[in-house]
């Protein structure tokens, strides 16, 4: 039996050998790769295109820029692209799916990692050795029930009441302050820069599961996460913008949440303006209806974003993100900017 475990043991170490490595987009000069893209045609020039508008917003002093995240790309190698974006003033808001915050970001706060792997592993043999697949990434199961486990212990350290996920995320940082193995997670970044994150499906994700065995521990008094009242903030905070753009990684939840913002706004009486500025990278298409949510040009026909400047980029993210926040990062925009803080108005 011993000779069995070792075995599992030794074969699980060998899938979960390889790290990923997370791109530093300091570390190098994008500029002259967009501007010769923007010479070329098919994704080279959307992707120039995407580059430019993206600079647009950051000079735009009034622009409040707001990222979202769908998909895995931070378990991927961008998870220091998000954070650098936050830490060098070029985004004032997020809005992401549970997992990119929770299981990729906070996940690697703890200490852990994510690994190199094959999409064309044996999925048997994975599962039997308890470790998780994206696409030729891979997880380890056993800390990433480790990361569940911690959520709900934050979360019984809480007065009970109802949170937004915005206001969970922020004490998350708080807990990293003091806790992160990892030092300047995303979430730890964010909290230090005011810059507030919200995850409107955050239940779907390791959030989700924590939250479940603390309310199980405490079936009296308990947290729970308001995602109306997180929409209430969000559309806020689009109420105090002079003007806005949006940085999409993917589509789905995160993209047409913060589209909203503008008709909810309408709804609440307020005249605010359409999304000035768009950009969505995707590989996803329209056959189906949608685009991973609404097209931008569709969206515009509902009155949330503005034609004039807006770009689909139709390409895998991790592929061409690193040059448009590379080719920002030393354009040097951001230095220019005055932080919105929008964290401190809550």
């Amino acid at each position: 039996m011993s000779d069995n475990k070792n075995q599992s043991n030794n074969r699980k170490s060998d899938l979960l050998s390889k790290e990923v490595e997370h791109i530093d987009i300091t570390s190098f000069d994008a500029r002259k790769i967009v501007s010769s893209m923007e010479k070329m045609s098919f994704v080279s020039r959307e992707t120039a295109n995407a580059a430019n508008i993206y600079n647009e917003m950051i000079k735009d002093k009034d622009c409040t820029i707001f990222l979202t995240l769908a998909g895995s790309t931070s378990a991927a190698g961008c998870m220091h692209i998000y954070r650098d974006l936050v830490k060098y003033n070029m985004v004032d808001a997020i809005v992401a799916t549970g997992a990119s915050i929770i299981d990729m970001d906070f996940f690697e706060a703890l200490g852990f990692k994510h690994y190199q792997g094959s999409q064309h592993q044996d999925d048997t043999e994975l599962r039997n050795n308890y470790v998780d697949r994206i696409y030729d990434t891979y997880i380890d199961e056993e800390e990433l029930q480790m990361c569940d486990k911690t959520i709900g212990e934050i979360a019984d350290q809480l007065e009970p009441k109802s949170y937004t996920s915005r206001e969970f995320i922020k004490e998350i940082g708080r807990y990293l302050k003091t806790n992160a193995k990892k030092k300047d997670s995303l979430i730890e970044v964010a909290y230090d820069n005011n810059v507030p994150i919200f995850c409107p499906a955050f239940t779907d994700s390791s959030a989700g599961f924590g939250l479940v065995m603390h309310q199980e521990r405490n079936p009296k008094n308990h947290i729970t996460i308001d995602s109306i009242r997180e929409f209430r903030e969000l559309t806020e905070i689009k109420m105090k913008s002079k003007g806005s753009g949006l940085f999409m990684i993917g589509g789905g939840v995160p993209k047409n949440f913060i589209q909203d913002t503008v008709i909810c706004a309408e709804l609440l009486g307020k005249d605010v303006d359409m999304h000035k500025y768009a950009i969505q990278i995707t590989v996803a298409d329209s056959r189906d209806g949608a685009c991973s949510s609404s097209t931008l040009k569709e969206a515009s026909s509902w009155g949330k974003v503005d034609i004039t400047k807006e770009q689909m980029v139709f390409a895998e993210a991790t592929s061409v993100l690193p040059l448009i926040a590379s080719d920002a990062y030393h354009k040097g925009e951001w230095k220019n900017r005055q932080r919105k803080n929008f964290s401190k108005i809550f």
